[in-house]
C-alpha cells in the first residue's frame, strides 16, 4: 500500500471519529441541557486528544494532527457549554 493510501485511510477514520462529537455539541447548543454530559469524561478525553495531537506533530501525520485539532476544538466547546449550563 502506498503512503498516500495509508494517509487517506487515516484521514477517513479521523473524519468519522471526529464527526461523532458534532451531534452532542449541536444538541447542547439547541437545548442548553448538559445533565447527561460527563465533565470528567470530556476533560480526560480532551487530555488524550492533546496528547494525540502532540504525537501527530512528532510523527508528522496530517491525519493525526487534523483529527485531534478539530476534535479538541469540539471538546473545548462541549466543556465550555457544560460549565456554562450547569
Amino acid at each position: 500500500m502506498e503512503p498516500w493510501q495509508e494517509e487517506l485511510i487515516g484521514l477517513t477514520a479521523a473524519a468519522l471519529t471526529t464527526a461523532a462529537f458534532v451531534p452532542q455539541l449541536i444538541k447542547i447548543l439547541k437545548t442548553k441541557e448538559t445533565t447527561g454530559v460527563s465533565l470528567t469524561m470530556y476533560l480526560v478525553m480532551f487530555t488524550g486528544i492533546v496528547t494525540w495531537f502532540i504525537y501527530g506533530l512528532l510523527i508528522e501525520s496530517v491525519a493525526v494532527i487534523a483529527a485531534n485539532l478539530v476534535t479538541g476544538i469540539l471538546q473545548i466547546g462541549i466543556i465550555i457549554l457544560k460549565l456554562k449550563h450547569r
